[in-house]
């Protein structure tokens, strides 16, 4: 058995041998097939790229071709090239030191090749393939001379065999001095400078033979990435980059270790000049044009040198206005040189940048290519963010409405205590009301509620990368910073309905073949459209009446937020360190900075100058938007605008006052419930009333020879009768009354209630009461105020012929006017006028009897008139009014 097992064991390792002979000779067969084809094929591709590769000429080798940029309406704006930037040199004038630099950073095996370095494409070939194809380019000098002939859209194989050619058969017609020749007269090296020798001169005042090595591997380090190394804008980039080409030099053995060191300790600020001006237009705006074109792939030397044609976005008039607001008082009076501003202005329905405002200095004051602080900056957005990480994230994920709740109250997180700009709480307010007044308590609330991933995510939806969040960042309180570029395309998709658009310059690029290359933004779907809109509506209420009025503009629809960020510790004053405003129209979107370089003790801004970018943004708004129609923002059918009773949060019904009805946005299906109708009390019948008063008469029967009430009774009629020795003007009679109007609220049945228990009252006017009835509303004061408003309310029954009409607000005036008249003209009533006094009194109580008579009956006529007008008085005074009329009537009895 085990001999048979081994047998078959090593049938097995046979059989697999086998097996594995017959994959590898079928791999053979096949990787020598696919050599046979791609020779054959290739061949015959490669022949066909050859010939129709363009022929070499020498203009278009030695000398750079002007690129050409034209505004949004096709229109030339400027060439990026002039002559007076040029400045030509032969090959013996280039000293050697220069020339190895270079040889060292861009092709170290120039004199070996010729025209192609195999090596390099190696290298470069296994870059392409980890990293993509186009990750590393293989090209030699002598290739960099022809490949502006050669500009496409994209790094196709076409373009690198047609390349790789005409080097070849360049080397072939030129030596290799005179190529390196083309090759240094050729280069841009930025700040306008062409070739060499115009570089040298541009940032050392310089010839050629003047150069040291430090200044020579600076040069040579440039025409890579003229901009992201400039020295004058990225000062430690470039030395970086410097030390790069040194240290190259010493490894290709052109310099020594010693000389290394010594050229790098050289500080870069140190060795370059002064930036010399430009009289270059737009600087600005160029600078994004090359930002995008690398983005699209486009080298930043070909911008300069490939004879390119760049169709912007640019609006030349836009562009004037806001170079005229910002470098000069004209629009607002800027505190002073230091003070610096940004803006961005952009398409709110597709980003494209209309114009940009870089800086505050033009023409001789302009520095060419400085730091732009529309799209460079990287500042704290202050408030400006709240609409992008709290509320808007909110609205969309959770379905708020405008009127969500959050508690405005004192907050204190990991040891922090937060507060809002006026150190004032509000209690329970609305996310419309916080983003109106800039509340941040609500808003840091909201932003925990939605969660700091999910806001971090919508944030990245509209341009804005944060790599972590904290509920400081709910307020604008960033570790980092953004700039006007990057909101104004954040809240342009708030307007455009809840698409973004990376905000772009350049529209199409089309290259001396003819060939175009498409570059405007594509759209993505950032939110709903219901989500935009809620948002934009209450930044409409930001700017209608809010923290941002500054901003408004007549006769635009305008939507906006405001932002500040604080001083920092240490800083003493009345100001802030950053002032923002970002606000859109259907058709424009505009964001603005304000600030200084550097916040200190001595540069911040005053609270007097916080306004500007609100003032800047109006300005700029309003002229843009001149002899445009600009629409109004539309409300979605997924929206609706619900009438809201701010007192219980429900839907208004017809019973709300109008002084608590606020409008408010919810998503439809989920609308608040309306809020029930209060029920009306049951009203009790006649019978009903009239046995109450009974019980009640004769209840105070029994108390009626008490002393002390009858005292009080005593001196109510004493009081009576000053009242009624003022004659006033007499009201309109009950008969000249208007028609009697509808209840409008469905309280008033309790009125009407009260006025018929009034009436009865009277009809009791028969029977003796005594003064207690006077109280049973209430408990009598020290000072007899109660007693006062009683008599007011006889007064008014007996003088206005028992009207009810007129404003109840002025019953307190007559009240007054008639105590006050009194005081100042009727005697004391005291001992010595004893017997006149009883009288008078007795006399008066007579005159009382008729008069109260008389009055009930109209009284008792005209209760339901009065109660179906909704009468001013109210129930307890026709009660007290009612009871001193029995008063009056006892007194007479008890006189009798």
């Amino acid at each position: 058995m085990g001999k048979n097992i081994n047998e078959e064991q090593h049938t097995g390792k046979q059989v697999g041998r086998k097996k594995g002979k017959r994959f590898a000779r079928n791999v053979l067969l096949i990787g020598a097939f696919m050599m046979v084809f791609v020779l054959t094929f290739g061949g015959y591709q490669t022949y066909a790229y050859i010939n129709e590769a363009p022929k070499l000429e020498e203009n278009k080798l030695s000398l750079p071709q002007s690129s050409t940029l034209y505004d949004a309406e096709g229109n030339k704006i400027t060439d990026i090239v002039g002559e007076e930037h040029r400045n030509i040199v032969s090959f013996d004038e280039i000293p050697e030191h220069v020339v190895n630099a270079f040889i060292a950073v861009e092709d170290v095996r120039y004199w070996e090749h010729n025209g192609v370095d195999l090596k390099r494409i190696g290298g470069a070939v296994v870059a392409n393939i980890q990293d993509g194809f186009g990750a590393e380019g293989a090209s030699t000098i002598t290739q960099q001379v022809v490949k502006n002939m050669l500009l496409e859209p994209d790094k196709t194989v076409k373009r690198k065999v047609q390349e790789a050619y005409l080097a070849m058969e360049l080397e072939k017609e030129y030596s290799k001095e005179e190529i390196l020749e083309m090759y240094l007269n050729k280069i841009y090296f930025g700040q306008g400078a062409y070739g060499i020798a115009t570089a040298a001169n541009t940032y050392f005042d310089k010839s050629l033979e003047e150069l040291s090595t430090e200044e020579a591997a600076l040069l040579a380090g440039l025409p890579q990435r003229p901009s992201g190394y400039d020295p004058y804008k990225n000062p430690d980039i470039a030395s970086d980059r410097r030390a790069t080409v040194l240290s190259l030099m010493e490894q290709h053995g052109f310099i020594s270790e010693k000389e290394r060191k010594e050229a790098a300790s050289v500080p870069v600020q140190d060795s370059i000049v002064d930036q010399q001006s430009q009289s270059t237009t737009n600087d600005a705006f160029i600078d994004q044009v090359i930002d995008d074109l690398e983005k699209a792939g486009i080298p930043e030397n070909a911008l300069y040198s490939g004879g390119l044609e760049i169709y912007t976005t640019l609006d030349q008039n836009a562009q004037q206005i806001v170079d005229e607001a910002l470098t000069t008082n004209k629009v607002v009076e800027y505190p002073d040189e230091q003070f610096r501003t940004g803006v961005s202005l952009i398409d709110t329905q597709s980003g494209a940048i209309k114009a940009i405002g870089g800086n505050r200095q033009t023409g001789e004051n302009d520095v060419q290519k400085g730091f732009n602080y529309a799209t460079q900056l990287e500042r704290s957005p202050g408030s400006t963010i709240k609409p992008i990480l709290d509320y808007a994230p909110g609205i969309e994920k959770l379905k708020w409405s405008t009127n969500q709740q959050f508690i405005d109250e004192e907050l204190e997180l990991n040891g922090k205590e937060f507060s809002n700009w006026n150190d004032e709480f509000q209690g329970s307010v609305s996310i419309r009301e916080a983003l109106q007044w800039s509340y941040n308590i609500p808003a840091i609330k909201a932003f925990m509620e939605v969660g700091g991933e999910e806001a971090q995510a919508f944030a990245k939806k509209l341009g804005i990368s944060i790599d972590e969040t904290y509920p400081a960042y709910a307020i604008g309180g960033f570790a980092g910073g953004i700039s006007p570029l990057q909101l104004s395309g954040a809240y342009a998709a708030f307007g455009s309905g809840g698409t973004f658009h990376e905000p772009y310059s350049v529209e199409k690029v089309v290259y001396p073949n003819g060939k175009e290359q498409q570059l405007s933004s594509k759209s993505e779907k950032a939110m709903s459209e219901g989500t935009a809109y809620m948002i934009t509506d209450m930044l409409r209420t930001v700017v209608e009446e809010g923290t941002g009025m500054q901003a408004k503009v007549k006769g635009l629809d305008v939507a906006g937020k405001t932002g500040t960020t604080s001083l920092d510790d240490g800083i003493n004053g009345d100001g802030v360190s950053d002032a923002w405003f970002s606000g859109y129209t259907t058709n424009y979107t505009a964001s603005i900075w304000t600030g200084y370089d550097k916040t200190t003790q001595d540069s911040f801004i005053h609270k007097e100058d916080d306004d500007i970018a609100k003032l800047l943004f109006r300005h700029i708004m309003s002229e843009v938007s001149k002899d445009k129609e600009t629409d109004s923002f539309k409300k979605p059918d997924s929206v609706e605008e619900i009438e809201i009773d701010k007192t219980t949060g429900l839907r208004a019904n017809k019973a709300t006052p109008s002084s608590d009805i606020i409008k408010e946005l919810y998503f439809k299906g989920e609308e608040p419930k309306i809020a029930p109708l209060p029920k009306p009390k049951k009203k009790t019948s006649s019978n009903e009333q009239a046995e109450k008063n009974d019980t009640t008469t004769e209840a105070t029967k029994k108390d009626s020879n008490k002393p002390n009430d009858k005292k009080k009774s005593e001196d109510k009629v004493e009081k009576q009768q000053k009242n009624e020795s003022i004659k006033e003007e007499p009201k309109a009679k009950p008969e000249e009354k208007k028609e009697p109007k509808e209840p409008k609220e469905p309280q008033e049945p309790e009125n009407s209630e009260a006025q018929e228990e009034s009436s009865d009252q009277s009809e009791e006017k028969e029977e003796p009461v005594t003064d207690d009835s006077s109280n049973a509303g209430g408990d009598s004061s020290e000072d007899g105020e109660d007693d006062a408003n009683a008599n007011s309310g006889n007064e008014e029954n007996t003088n206005n012929d028992g009207s009810n009409e007129g404003n109840p607000n002025n019953t307190g005036d007559v009240e007054e006017r008639g105590n006050q008249e009194g005081s100042n003209n009727d005697p004391p009533a005291d001992g010595n006028d004893e017997g006149t006094s009883e009288e008078t009194n007795e006399n008066s109580a007579n005159d009382s009897e008729n008069s109260e008579v008389s009055d009930s009956e109209e009284n008792t006529g005209d209760s339901s008139d009065s109660s179906d007008q909704g009468g001013s008085q109210t129930s307890e005074e026709e009660e007290t009014s009612s009871a001193d009329a029995n008063q009056s009537k006892e007194k007479e009895t008890t006189k009798k």
